[in-house]
């Protein structure tokens, strides 16, 4: 395939992704492959979108951000209402990913001491037992 068009297989393995993965992504208009009957086509729009969808999702954002911040792009204002509107939902994220931090901090150290106190407790509990 020539740089600009890539297939299905292509894509696939160029952002270790399933077929499946990209007919989603297709039928939620995030993606818009070139069709010609049943081969579809991803142009460096499709994978520059693709990027972008990829990050959103490990970031934590919905299909439902992703989507809406896409179709910002051709607002005509050379993105700046993309750019501030990625930025609140990006805050926001990066909020709760260090609340959830800081919970899964604390449930670690709770957990930690509990297992600390188990292993103190069955060796007490195996000095106290008189051995036959």
């Amino acid at each position: 395939m020539s740089e600009d068009v890539m297939t299905i297989r292509e894509m696939c393995d160029a952002f270790d992704v399933t077929p499946r993965t990209l007919r989603f992504y297709e039928s939620k208009e995030l993606l818009f492959p070139i069709r010609e009957g049943q081969k579809r086509l991803f142009t460096r729009r499709d994978r520059a979108r693709l990027k972008l969808i990829l990050r959103g999702k490990r970031f934590g954002f919905s299909l439902e951000d992703i989507r809406q911040l896409l179709d910002m792009y051709t607002m005509g204002d050379q993105r700046k209402t993309q750019l501030a509107e990625t930025l609140k939902l990006a805050r926001q994220r990066l909020e709760e990913m260090t609340r959830q931090r800081d919970e899964l901090g604390q449930a670690i150290a709770e957990l930690s001491d509990q297992i600390n106190w188990g292993e103190q407790e069955l060796i007490r509990k195996e000095q106290e037992t008189p051995t036959a």
